[in-house]
């Protein structure tokens, strides 16, 4: 046995080792334990929440003024019933545990219609992430079978009633079988990815140059997604006619002065007065009303082609997703604009207001909205198919325009 002061230096060195023990396990005891407490807090707070689930809110939103369904999903009520059973019945969406087709077609609807992401679309809908993005894509799907379905082209047998009832146009006209324009409509590119240049338009933002087709009840006929938004107008058109549309023998399409003048699409006479704002302030100021044949042409053209005009204005108005980048994959925002154009034209076969979108307040920020350019103002000579018809679609035009102004001369005799 060691003396006394061997025996206190060994229990001084024991009481040491032990408090550092000590003070060791709390160290330990301060990391795990709280790291514990999250677990056991994050497995009693459930995302989401809220008893007032997706479909609960769209049954009231349903049920109540038609004015909520027109916010929420852009069309009325019997609207959206009618397109729920629609796409149950052809069996284009199904039923789904916890899921069914109307609570689809509200995801849908909510999403083109207020750009929403899908972190917004999560609270207002209670479901997980993963099941909004897997819905989505089903009915991105499917929008190619909706187009083929809702656009069809004209029947080529019949002259439309707006041209057949009003003298100015009948029967100069009566082979007109539409309107074409192009619209550009914002894309955007993944961060980690260089936007290739061909999108980026004439005002340095990114795009897709949409065609567009209508008839003058204001119906899309005919759409071609996807192209750069560097492509002209005329090339989208000439990659739209290689894809299968199709212009009748004998008929024509209205179109404005960034495409070829052929006898299948009719452009105004350039330099020429043109637009309906310039022959409103002419009309008030009581100077002759048309200089020449020329003159009198570009406005009747004008009024005819306001259509497609019209028809934009009332797409965008609706779906304001088609002025601002949007969440989604490449793929999907190429067809945007053929779901917005797809239940433009059901809305409107089954009756619904448009003039309530003209009292609306944007959903989407106005700052969001991307600086897009308008459509081609002049031909870039760019399709030589199309260069090769300029003087037949001239010979055409002269013809009209002759005819328009002799009837007009007549009249005024």
């Amino acid at each position: 046995m060691g003396s006394r002061n061997e025996i206190m230096e060994y229990r001084k060195e024991r009481i040491g080792k032990f408090m550092q023990m000590e003070e060791e396990d709390d160290e330990l005891f301060f990391v795990i334990v709280p790291a514990i407490l999250q677990g056991l807090n994050d497995e009693k707070r459930p995302v989401h929440t809220s008893q007032y689930t997706g479909a609960k809110k769209m049954k009231e939103i349903l049920k109540e003024h038609e004015s909520w369904c027109r916010s929420e999903f852009r069309m009325e009520p019997e609207i959206f019933k009618a397109t729920s059973n629609y796409l149950r019945r052809e069996g284009l969406l199904r039923d789904t545990r916890g899921v069914r087709v109307e609570e689809q077609l509200r995801m849908f609807m909510f999403m083109i219609s207020h750009n929403a992401s899908n972190e917004r679309m999560q609270k207002a809908f209670q479901h997980s992430g993963e099941m909004i993005h897997r819905h989505i894509k089903v009915f991105f799907d499917i929008i190619p079978t909706l187009t083929h379905k809702f656009l069809k082209l004209p029947s080529s047998n019949q002259t439309h009633p707006k041209i057949v009832l009003d003298p100015r146009f009948w029967p100069f006209f009566k082979n007109c079988i539409g309107a074409i324009n192009g619209t550009h409509v914002p894309i955007t590119i993944a961060e980690d990815k260089a936007p290739p240049p061909s999108y980026r338009n004439r005002k340095g933002t990114l795009s897709q140059n949409v065609m567009v087709v209508c008839d003058f009840n204001l119906n899309f006929t005919f759409i071609s997604c996807g192209w750069e938004g560097s492509a002209s107008d005329a090339g989208v058109l000439r990659s739209a006619i290689t894809m299968g549309f199709h212009v009748p023998e004998g008929k024509f399409y209205l179109v404005d002065g960034g495409y070829a003048n052929t006898p299948s699409f009719l452009v105004p006479y350039r330099g020429v007065q043109y637009h309906l704002s310039e022959f409103r302030r002419r009309r008030s100021s009581q100077r002759r009303e048309y200089a020449d044949h020329k003159e009198l042409f570009n406005h009747r053209h004008a009024i005819l082609r306001n259509h497609i005009e019209r028809a934009i204005g009332v797409l965008k108005k609706r779906f304001q997703i088609l002025k601002v980048g949007t969440h989604h994959p490449i793929e999907s925002q190429l067809k945007i604009p053929a779901a917005a154009a797809v239940f433009h034209n059901i809305i409107r076969g089954l009756n619904g207001d448009e003039d309530w979108l003209d009292h609306q307040p944007t959903y989407i920020p106005q700052i969001d909205y991307v600086d897009l350019p308008e459509g081609d103002d002049n031909y870039q000579n760019d399709v030589e198919s199309m260069s090769l018809q300029i003087d037949d679609g001239t010979v055409l035009r002269d013809q009209i325009a002759m005819q328009m102004w002799d009837q007009y001369n007549q009249n005024r005799a």
